[in-house]
């Protein structure tokens, strides 16, 4: 089930991956200022639009909700909704450090049911379905990915833009279990603990909404960790309010939701 989708999400993500490196390595690109205050590159608005219109050509009946598109909520009387965001992380791609990634998921009523995020720079992907485990491909190879089982000497990641003061009381109140703190931009955090690499991760903001997040969760969760709310509750998703406004926390295991 949602091999299809996921093997059309997986080329709709690399159509888009080639033209985003294009003008990544482009001697400029303007950057704009959305309402929100958030920047927005040309990449981005392509990225968008490649990967929607190769998605709704293979799924004329599934919904979108996109960080470039605007959402006229016709997608909450629809079961499957994709939540894309082009490229996650554009201030880290404005700043070419790499740490920018292009997330792609699929909902099916309100629970992610297929995900996929591109790590366009290294060429590395993960991915997962509901129920079949998750997945990272790279250099024509694929094998399967667990978080680690440690409930100590932690890693904790850290956004590279985004980073706050709550964030860095919990870290400093865990310091007896939270040994590491390295910084990594945009959903690769969730990769690198879905992979065994890191163990925890604070996101004690309202700042991010469903595109951020619907890929990572998956993955993580089909890796066996855990991408909740501070209060333990699961998000869910294609809401009305698609803004993550309690903040999650994302770790390996249920023991290491340290508040």
């Amino acid at each position: 089930m949602y091999e299809k989708e996921l093997q059309e999400a997986l080329k709709a993500g690399l159509l888009a991956k080639d033209k985003i490196l294009e003008i990544y390595h482009a001697d400029n690109f303007n950057v704009e200022i959305k309402e929100d205050n958030s920047p927005v590159t040309i990449a981005d608005k392509c990225a968008d639009k490649i990967i929607r219109e190769y998605l709704k050509e293979k799924f004329p009946i599934y919904a979108f909700l996109t960080e470039e598109s605007e959402d006229d909520h016709e997608r909450l009387n629809n079961p499957y909704v994709w939540i894309i965001d082009p490229v996650d992380g554009t201030k880290d791609f404005i700043s070419r450090d790499g740490g920018f990634t292009t997330n792609i998921a699929l909902s099916h009523n309100h629970e992610v049911v297929v995900g996929v995020i591109i790590i366009p720079v290294t060429n590395e992907i993960y991915y997962a379905i509901k129920g079949q485990g998750a997945f990272y491909y790279k250099d024509n190879k694929s094998i399967q990915i667990h978080v680690s089982d440690k409930l100590d000497d932690l890693t904790c990641l850290t956004s590279v833009f985004h980073f706050n003061e709550k964030e860095q009381q919990l870290i400093d109140k865990h310091k007896d279990k939270i040994k590491h703190v390295s910084k990594c931009g945009s959903s690769i955090k969730a990769c690198h603990i879905a992979h065994g690499k890191a163990e925890i991760s604070y996101r004690m903001s309202a700042g991010t909404k469903e595109w951020d997040t619907a890929a990572s969760q998956i993955i993580v969760e089909e890796a066996g960790g855990l991408f909740v709310e501070p209060s333990g509750q699961r998000l869910t998703y294609n809401r009305k309010d698609v803004y993550n406004r309690n903040g999650y926390i994302i770790v390996n295991r249920k023991e290491n939701i340290l508040l």
